[in-house]
């Protein structure tokens, strides 16, 4: 299973200035409708769940390759741009309220391009599944603040959605790809781009985590009762309750450990008696948070004896690094790729010969020597 997208960036703060945001969608307009009418609505949507294309991208129109705000400002430029150009491909959702109203404009998008019932559901389940998961499922620390689903006549789709880390102060992006999504809580994202790591993240998505995946069903499935007294051993003190748990951990990396109290008993009283089939099943139940989640991993983890993933998804730098190796090596592949389609693109399209070769200096500039 490949994975789509995560990218950090800087958390920055302001609007974009609406003289900027008009050259944005002028821009937008025009890349956009050649690479549907050179290469096809498939290859837009895959195009866009590409983390090197989309930052690339957004700095091409005119915004700062590390700020978070790209991901908002050139989300909402595109959706209104296809909203007016009618070229088969649509937005739903964006930053803060307005997300919560993405099941509404995707049923009423679904409708302006005659999808069926049947694959306007997929697309609400699939904007409610992925908001899940990279919220409650990977727990890397960052709290979702805009969401957008975009898809094409035919159903497929992509998520691009972003979170924040205010402590911190950075923004982490998530791409997915209904192509790559077997599974929407096994690896559902395709690459994973990020400037800065956690050093403990409870991701429940990873393949290493699948066993402990079936014990959480099979824990829901009995008894919450179970559960309550399992939670209870393991709060009172896991080096008692199970040592070899801890024979090769250093003591300060235990803290993470730390049992959830707001376990919330009445969804698990709601899964045991909806009596879940798989753990994507479980997960998409409403009111299974977080704290319930993780509480369930726990369990099955430290008593019994599951692996579950520690590890951040995160793996390149946005930044592409230096030439140098430092902070990191250069992965030229996927950036010469972005750089070369976009070239490409802005060859063909209608943008006046001095700003095409002002924007293809900026990509120039976006290259490491």
């Amino acid at each position: 299973m490949k994975r789509t997208g995560i990218s950090d960036l800087p958390l920055h703060y302001g609007r974009c200035p609406r003289w900027l945001f008009v050259r944005m969608k002028g821009m937008l307009k025009s890349i956009s409708k050649i690479i549907i009418l050179e290469y096809g609505k498939d290859e837009f949507l895959k195009r866009l769940s590409n983390p090197f294309f989309f930052q690339s991208l957004g700095c091409v129109v005119g915004w700062d390759w590390h700020s978070s705000g790209l991901t908002t400002t050139l989300t909402g430029a595109l959706k209104e741009v296809l909203k007016e150009e009618n070229i088969g491909v649509v937005i739903a959702g964006g930053k803060g309220k307005t997300s919560l109203k993405t099941p509404k404009e995707i049923q009423e998008l679904a409708n302006k391009l005659s999808l069926s019932s049947t694959k306007e559901k997929k697309l609400i389940y699939a904007s409610k599944m992925s908001a899940k998961v990279d919220n409650a499922v990977l727990q890397d620390g960052f709290t979702l603040y805009h969401h957008t689903i975009i898809f094409d006549e035919r159903g497929r789709w992509v998520v691009i959605q972003q979170g924040m880390n205010t402590e911190k102060r950075y923004a982490r992006r998530y791409h997915w790809l209904s192509n790559n999504v077997k599974s929407f809580v096994e690896e559902p994202h395709t690459a994973v781009v990020s400037d800065i790591k956690q050093k403990v993240v409870l991701d429940m998505t990873s393949k290493k985590s699948k066993e402990a995946q079936k014990i959480c069903v099979d824990l829901v499935n009995d008894n919450p009762k179970h559960i309550y007294h399992d939670l209870l051993l393991l709060r009172s003190g896991p080096q008692k309750t199970i040592p070899h748990f801890f024979k090769k951990r250093k003591v300060e990396k235990i803290d993470y450990l730390k049992m959830p109290w707001n376990v919330n008993w009445k969804v698990l009283k709601k899964a045991y008696e909806i009596q879940p089939r798989n753990y994507e099943e479980l997960v998409k139940i409403k009111g299974l948070g977080p704290s319930t989640i993780r509480g369930l991993a726990y369990v099955a983890n430290l008593i019994y004896g599951k692996p579950i993933s520690w590890k951040d998804p995160a793996k390149f730098s946005f930044a592409y690094g230096g030439k140098d190796g430092v902070p990191r090596p250069v992965d030229r592949k996927a950036m010469d790729e972005s750089i070369k389609f976009l070239k490409e693109i802005l060859e063909k399209t209608e943008i006046e010969r001095k700003r095409r070769l002002n924007i293809l200096k900026k990509l120039e500039k976006f290259v490491p020597a």
